[in-house]
C-alpha cells in the first residue's frame, strides 16, 4: 500500500548507508588484522591499503547517516519514528541537535562519528602501530554499527534503526491521542499522515544549552578511551609490551582531559536543569561516568611512573583496559534502562 505524504527516500538512503557502514567496518577489521599478521611487506601493504579504503568508506557512511537523520529531524518528517519521538514543530534550531542525541540511536551514531575522526588521525600518525591499533578501532566501529542497524543475534534484537517509520514502530497501535483512523483490517489508512499534526517534542529538561554541548564532549571522551585501550591490546598482540606505552601516553592524557570536561559539563547541566541542590548529587548516571575517569586517572599515573622508573607496567595495562571496559559497562547501565 502507498501512503500519502510519506517521504521515503531519506530513509532508504539512510538504510543503505547503515548497511554500507556495517560492511565497511567489518572489511576494515579483517584487512587490518591481515596486515598485522602478514610477514611479507608487500602483502601487508596490500591489506593495509584495502583497510584504509574501507575505513574511509565507513567514515563517509557515518557522516551520511548523521546528515540524513538531521535532515529528517530538521524537516519535521514525522513519518519517521525518531523525528516524531524526539522533536516537534515548535522546537528551536539549537535544540534539534539535542534531540538528535536524546535517543539511543543518535547517541551511538555520535559515538561512532568520534571514532571515525580519531581513526583518521590514527591512520595519519600511528605509523607502525596502525595495523593492530586500527584493527581494534575498526572492530569497535563494527559493534557500534550493529547498534544502529537493529540486527538480531540469537533471537535478541541489538539496537534499533533510526530510520524506522512511525507506522512500523508500533506507536500508532497504542496512541489514540494521535487520532489515527483504522479500517476494518486494522491497517493504517493511506492518508494517515494527515492525522500526525506534531511530534512528541524534546524532554523539557533537555531543552538547555548544556544539552547541546555536553553530549558531544562527553562522547568524545568515551570514544577517546578506546585509543589507549587499542594501544594496550596492540602491545599484548605484538608482545612489544613497553614500546606501545610511549604513543599511548598522549592519547591517555587527551582522553583524561576531554572526559573530565564532559563530566563537569554534565554536572553543571544536572545542577541547572534537574535542581539536584548541588553540582554533584551522586546519582547513578553521574557515578557511571565518574568511575571510568577515576580508573583512567590511575592509569595515567602508573603510565608516568613506568616512564620514569620502569615499574608498574602491568598496572598500567590493567587500568587502561579497565577504563574502556567500565565505559562500556556504564553505557550499558544508562542505556539499558536498568538504572531506571
Amino acid at each position: 500500500m502507498d501512503y500519502i505524504g510519506e517521504h521515503l527516500l531519506p530513509g532508504q538512503l539512510g538504510h543503505f548507508f547503515i548497511v554500507l557502514s556495517l560492511v565497511a567496518s567489518l572489511v576494515a577489521t579483517f584487512a587490518y588484522f591481515r596486515s598485522t599478521q602478514s610477514k611479507e611487506g608487500t602483502e601487508a601493504g596490500y591489506w593495509k591499503k584495502l583497510a584504509r579504503y574501507a575505513f574511509i568508506t565507513e567514515t563517509i557512511s557515518v557522516l551520511a547517516i548523521f546528515t540524513i537523520l538531521f535532515y529528517i529531524i530538521h524537516s519535521h518528517l514525522f513519518e519517521y519514528h525518531y523525528a516524531w519521538k524526539h522533536s516537534s514543530l515548535s522546537l528551536e534550531f539549537k535544540y534539534m541537535l539535542a534531540c538528535f542525541w536524546e535517543g539511543q540511536e543518535g547517541s551511538f551514531l555520535l559515538w561512532s562519528f568520534w571514532h571515525c575522526i580519531l581513526g583518521l588521525v590514527l591512520i595519519k600518525t600511528s605509523k607502525q602501530w596502525e595495523g593492530p591499533v586500527m584493527t581494534v578501532v575498526s572492530f569497535a566501529q563494527f559493534c557500534l554499527a550493529t547498534m544502529i542497524a537493529g540486527i538480531y543475534l540469537f533471537g535478541e534484537k541489538l539496537g534499533s534503526n533510526p530510520f524506522t517509520l512511525l507506522r512500523d514502530s508500533g506507536v500508532l497501535d497504542n496512541a489514540p491521542a494521535l487520532h489515527v483512523n483504522f479500517d476494518i483490517s486494522q491497517s493504517l489508512r493511506p492518508d494517515y499522515m494527515s492525522s500526525i499534526k506534531d511530534g512528541n517534542d524534546l524532554n523539557p529538561l533537555l531543552q538547555n544549552y548544556w544539552m547541546v554541548i555536553h553530549p558531544p564532549v562527553l562522547f568524545l571522551g568515551f570514544a577517546s578511551t578506546l585509543i589507549p585501550f587499542s594501544f594496550v591490546i596492540a602491545g599484548l598482540w605484538t608482545k612489544k609490551f613497553a614500546a606501545v606505552l610511549k604513543p599511548a601516553l598522549p592519547w591517555s592524557l587527551f582522553s583524561l582531559a576531554v572526559l573530565g570536561v564532559g563530566i563537569m559539563m554534565g554536572a553543571a547541566w544536572a545542577y541547572e536543569s534537574l535542581t539536584f541542590g548541588g553540582y554533584w548529587a551522586w546519582d547513578p548516571v553521574e557515578n557511571a561516568s565518574l568511575v571510568p575517569w577515576l580508573i583512567l586517572v590511575a592509569g595515567v599515573h602508573t603510565l608516568l611512573i613506568y616512564k620514569h622508573s620502569g615499574h608498574s607496567l602491568r598496572s598500567t595495562y590493567l587500568f587502561l583496559i579497565l577504563t574502556f571496559i567500565f565505559i562500556l559497562y556504564s553505557t550499558f547501565l544508562t542505556r539499558s534502562g536498568i538504572l531506571a
